[in-house]
């Protein structure tokens, strides 16, 4: 081919220089695929587009949306987001006259455990239905508790928050957001709540976006960890759902409302914020 370059009106010189810089772009082309590709693992298949490139922009690195959504179709690579219907669990009918306020409505929170809030669902296994709740802080994004029941009785409630109580010793006046289902409302569990100086939040009736933290958290729960898989036990299920919580939400799964960060990252940086304004 460089023969041909002098019929062609090109340099010797110049034909080279262009086949080195071919090589560099497709070089580079591969490695920025290769990463694509690593941070889609790291997700577990879970990431989409948008998600890799805030993570890439993160590490520093240009991305751009069509040229990741590109690479990812290229490879046959995506997201395994898909949508399911859900259903309330929580029966709010005697609940639904004067004393539920709602503390969090318009209101701004900018520190960790200023709020909290908490929801229950439902998870399939062979054997039978497992129920889940927990209690996630409203500025972190993290999973404070949780706890499984195969009933709906109050008592799991009640252990979801006594569990983020030993983790991370919530202090008086931090708000409890729920809907007003008969186990957030029950006695035994707005005294517990009292015992600790915590204040009882409550959505208004018919309107789960009050709830819209612990609502976006079952979502990704169940796309990303249960969707997708067969459990036979219900002792298998409560054991991937503590892994996919304590080893990839809290810990790495980026969210774009943190700044790409996972919750436990974006505490971290809270922290260090925190402190350098003491020492200012």
């Amino acid at each position: 081919m460089a023969e041909w370059a002098g019929y062609l009106g090109i340099s010797r010189s110049g034909y080279y220089s262009f086949l080195e810089k071919r090589e560099e772009r497709k070089r580079k082309h591969e490695m920025y695929k290769a990463e694509v590709k690593q941070i889609f693992d790291e997700s577990g298949g879970t990431y989409g587009p948008d998600r890799i490139c805030g993570v890439m922009r993160r590490r520093g690195r240009t991305a751009s949306y069509g040229k990741v959504s590109g690479y990812m179709a290229e490879m046959s690579i995506s997201s395994i987001h898909n949508r399911h219907k859900t259903r309330s669990l929580t029966d709010s009918r005697k609940s639904r006259g004067e004393g539920f306020p709602n503390l969090v409505r318009g209101q701004s929170f900018d520190k960790a455990y200023q709020a909290v809030c908490s929801d229950i669902t439902y998870l399939r296994t062979g054997a039978g239905w497992v129920y889940l709740c927990v209690v996630k802080d409203i500025v972190q994004g993290d999973i404070l508790g949780e706890a499984t029941s195969e009933n709906l009785k109050t008592d799991f409630v009640k252990r979801a928050f006594l569990n983020a109580q030993a983790r991370h010793n919530l202090s008086e006046g931090t708000i409890f957001h729920s809907d007003r289902g008969c186990q957030y409302t029950s006695r035994e569990f707005t005294e517990t709540l009292k015992m600790y100086g915590i204040k009882q939040s409550f959505s208004r009736v018919g309107m789960p976006g009050d709830n819209a933290w612990a609502e976006s958290f079952f979502a990704t729960l169940k796309k990303e960890c249960i969707h997708f898989r067969h459990f036979a036990t219900r002792e298998e299920l409560r054991q991937a759902v503590f892994a996919w919580i304590e080893g990839f939400y809290n810990t790495r799964r980026a969210q774009k409302r943190l700044g790409y960060m996972s919750p436990r990252e974006y505490a971290a940086m809270l922290l260090l914020k925190e402190i350098g304004k003491c020492a200012a």
